[in-house]
């Protein structure tokens, strides 16, 4: 029910008479000449045209529409001599207020409680108006239309807020320009929390409204480190320099003279390419200069990611992922964004180009960087560049697409080149002449030969031959023993030179399925045992035509050596190999009879996924070599992951510890020595696996997917707090009053290891490692990661932390209680992309380690 329009006109006549008293001359909305289009108008109850008041009235569901404006209330007035036309809501049978004003023009929405807009110059006066601009909401009293793009707030609102009619926070605008998708300009300006005043204001402020990138200042973060003082960090400006590019510049100042600088650029050109890159250096100074703990030095950090569409070149590919830098980087680093690194202890990186040319035989290129570098240890194996060229199997004795059956048709051959320029160096070396005076270059050419048939219908023959040719451009000569000098000198001797290997080899192989029933009544069913076993021989001359010797000492001492060794691909053997090789790989696997007593489908459950033997036996020295054992299954639904390992040894050992010729059985032990074992079980299970039709999914945060070594902090608002629960919107309709389901998750993780090589059995490594979340509201989250390790009696890295999401903020903390990286972080800031920069930090960096 709705008023009757007799109680309702003579209200909003005195409304809009007020309305139009209160507009000063500048206010006055001008009029025009000629419509340039046909004003439309309707609504539900009656629409009254009254020729004396040059008006129309529409009652009831009112809609007007002029070129790209509409305006829809409860009740509007035309009046088609001002050009103007005037709305506002009306009330229902209980006199609550509905059918709100609602005004559109083009892809601007504004609904305010009423409205006077002049339909030709598009000037309007509205009141007590809300609009969205993304994620942004604003409302004013008072908005005043000039054109297009152009408004005046008086009394106005900008918040991120869900709720616009109770928002927790929001920043009051006393007065404002407002141009739609691109900015806001007011005068003094502060921020509300709960209605309640804060003294975070600013004398005039500009907010971007851009649903593009737009450049600006990337406000820093402040804080306090112990032996730096206080600190300024990640402070920069982003620059949008292209539709493709754009590059942001941020550092780190610190009050004892530390700073930092980073640029991290992103680019993507669609079709073509995507990647971004990082440079980021910091100059750190500790203590005080002329004290005695005074030191400083330098740390740097290179990445770049960079990924080719495959439609755009289908012959040709080019990758890089780049990591590298100072050792100690992410160690030293007491930037925030660095803390969750400092556990990685190697480094590596990649750039590779690829092409293939497709006629036939088609031939693979491809050239690749890369570098690979241990933190521990400072040490840095690069190569700059390898080069790989491979080309098509051909199959000489049989024409292309026809099949091949046999010994002679399935003779196949293939070339392929390996071309390398290798590098070890160090941190202290890293691109120095000493470090390029250190290179290793050569090249290997390599012609693999190869068939395989049947035997018996059931085993599989395979025969192998190998010609391989290695170039190198350094070789070494060594001279005899001086009694001038009492040393041997070596000489590295630049310039091409070569070697030539080639080896056979033969193989047989079958595959053996078992079952055994139990009979169809039976919880399980039958279990199938697949056995793959195999035997191979090999051979390899020995190459000693590539060997000389040299005079090593005063008593005439031969030494034998091979002027290619130091080399990239090794020496040619001197050793003649002939050897024996047996495997045997088993799998299991149970049907099993379902649950559900109407359900006759079987279920296939994995036993084992793989139990492995291996082993060898040498023709030449009459010797065996140990016995491997590996294993793995998963269990209670793919929830538990197990992975084992064992060496053993036939061989017995003598008192020094030293491998005999003799059979550990023989020397009165038993048949075989267990000289080394490891086991690890993983298990990951949450609340999901309790529920049914929802399946198990572990939280993904940090360096780990199971968060075990502990998660980085999430202080990208753009990203959610936790994955959204689908039943979340559900839930809210239901309007519970209390939250019953607390979903968690535990990430459990064993690693035991045993040695015995020297009759000193040992666990050389025993430790247990947790990690759990739980969330006690559908806002609330904690979690914390921790272990212990049992072989050195100590607890590992720990971490405790919680998230809150605050509808419009959200907020984190993390702490390390103990250890090196003993630390604490606390953030709360507006999760909204325009308000980023309202935010606070805090936190307690780790004390400094001496390396």
């Amino acid at each position: 029910m709705v008023a009757p329009l007799s109680e309702v006109l003579p209200t909003l006549s005195d409304t809009l008479a007020k309305d139009s008293l209160a507009i000063t001359p500048k206010d006055t909305l001008k009029k025009p000449s000629i419509l340039s289009d046909v004003v439309r108008y309707q609504a539900k109850d009656c629409v009254v045209i009254s020729k004396h008041k040059k008006q129309i009235t529409l009652y009831d569901q009112s809609k007007i529409s002029y070129e790209d404006t509409n305006l829809e209330a409860g009740i509007s007035i035309i009046n088609y001599q001002k050009r103007e036309a005037y709305a506002g809501g009306i009330k229902d049978s209980t006199g609550n207020p509905t059918q709100s004003p609602i005004f559109k023009q083009g892809n601007q929405v504004i609904e305010p409680d009423s409205i006077r807009f002049n339909y030709v110059t598009k000037k309007a006066i509205i009141r007590n108006a809300y609009t969205t601009q993304d994620e942004n909401k604003i409302r004013a009293q008072i908005i005043k239309k000039e054109n297009d793009s152009t408004y005046f707030l008086h009394e106005g609102i900008v918040t991120t807020a869900e709720d616009l009619s109770d928002p927790d926070y929001y920043i009051r605008l006393r007065k404002a320009k407002f141009v739609p998708k691109k900015k806001i300009v007011a005068g003094f300006s502060n921020m509300y929390i709960s209605d309640v005043p804060t003294p975070i204001a600013l004398p005039f402020a500009y907010y971007p409204m851009t649903e593009s990138r737009t450049s600006g200042l990337l406000f820093p973060t402040f804080g306090q480190v112990n032996d730096r003082g206080y600190f300024l960090q990640n402070g920069g400006y982003y620059f949008v320099i292209s539709d493709y590019l754009d590059l942001a510049l941020t550092g780190d100042y610190y009050t004892n003279g530390s700073y930092g600088i980073r640029t991290n650029s992103t680019y993507r050109k669609r079709y073509k390419y995507s990647g971004n890159f990082n440079l980021r250096y910091e100059n750190l100074i500790y203590s005080q200069r002329g004290f005695p703990d005074y030191s400083r030095n330098s740390i740097y950090n290179i990445q770049w990611s960079h990924s080719q569409d495959s439609k755009s070149s289908p012959l040709s590919t080019f990758s890089a992922s780049v990591n590298l830098g100072s050792s100690t980087y992410y160690r030293n680093s007491y930037n925030q964004q660095n803390s969750s690194n400092f556990l990685n202890n190697t480094l590596s990186s990649s750039i590779s180009y690829s092409r293939t040319f497709p006629s036939y035989p088609s031939v693979n290129l491809s050239l690749t960087a890369s570098h690979s570098q241990n933190t521990n240890t400072q040490s840095i194996q690069m190569t700059l560049p390898a080069m790989r060229v491979s080309m098509e199997r051909i199959y000489p004795f049989v024409k292309r697409g026809m099949p091949k059956k046999g010994l002679i048709e399935n003779i196949n051959l293939n070339y392929s080149l390996q071309g390398d320029n290798r590098y070890t160096t160090t941190d202290n070396e890293f691109f120095s002449s000493a470090m390029f005076a250190k290179a290793q270059s050569g090249f290997r050419h390599s012609i693999p030969l190869s068939t395989n048939f049947k035997v018996l219908k059931f085993f599989s023959v395979s025969l192998n031959s190998s010609l391989n040719e290695t170039w190198q451009f350094k070789t070494v000569r060594y001279h005899d023993y001086s009694d001038l000098t009492n040393r041997v000198d070596k000489d590295t001797l630049n310039g091409f030179d070569r070697y030539l290997t080639y080896n056979f080899g033969a193989g047989i192989g079958t595959t053996l399925y078992g079952t055994f029933d139990f009979g169809k009544d039976k919880k399980i069913q039958a279990i199938r045992h697949v056995m793959r076993p195999s035997v191979s021989y090999g051979y390899t001359p020995s190459f000693d035509n590539y060997y000389d010797y040299y005079i090593a000492d005063a008593f005439g001492t031969r030494r034998e050596y091979s002027r290619f060794e130091g080399g990239l691909y090794g020496t040619p053997g001197r050793n003649e190999s002939s050897a024996m090789n047996f495997s045997l790989s088993n799998t299991f696997e149970a049907k099993v009879r379902s649950k559900d007593s109407t359900d006759t489908a079987v279920k296939k459950v994995m036993l084992l996924n793989s139990l492995n033997f291996s082993s060898s036996y040498d023709l030449v020295r009459k010797q065996f070599s140990p016995v491997n054992i590996t294993g793995g299954t998963q269990l209670f639904d793919n929830k538990l992951g197990v992975n084992f390992g064992a060496t053993l040894n036939p061989y017995a050992i003598d008192a020094n510890g030293s491998q005999m010729e003799k059979f550990n059985i023989n020397n009165g032990g038993s048949l075989f020595r267990l000289t080394n074992a490891n086991l690890t079980l993983n298990y990951a299970f949450s609340s999901k696996n309790f529920q049914k039709s929802k399946s198990s999914d572990n939280t993904a945060s940090g360096g780990r997917s199971d968060d075990l070594f502990g998660a980085a902090m999430n202080t990208d608002l753009s990203k959610p707090m936790k994955e959204e629960d689908p039943d979340k919107k559900e839930t809210e309709k239901k309007q519970r009053l209390y939250y019953a389901s607390m979903p968690w998750d535990i990430t459990l993780a064993h690693s035991l290891s045993y040695s015995n090589n020297n009759r000193n059995p040992m666990i050389s490594s025993n430790s247990l490692m947790v990690s759990g979340n739980v969330d006690l509201t559908p806002k609330w989250r904690v979690g914390a990661s921790s272990g212990y390790d049992f072989a050195n009696n100590g607890v590992t890295y720990t971490q405790i932390r919680f998230e809150r999401d605050l509808n419009s903020f959200r907020m984190s903390f993390s702490f390390s209680p103990f250890g090196d990286r003993n630390s604490w972080y606390f953030f709360i800031g507006i999760k909204a992309s325009m308000l980023s920069d309202l935010k606070w930090e805090k936190n307690k960096s780790p004390d400094r380690v001496l390396n």
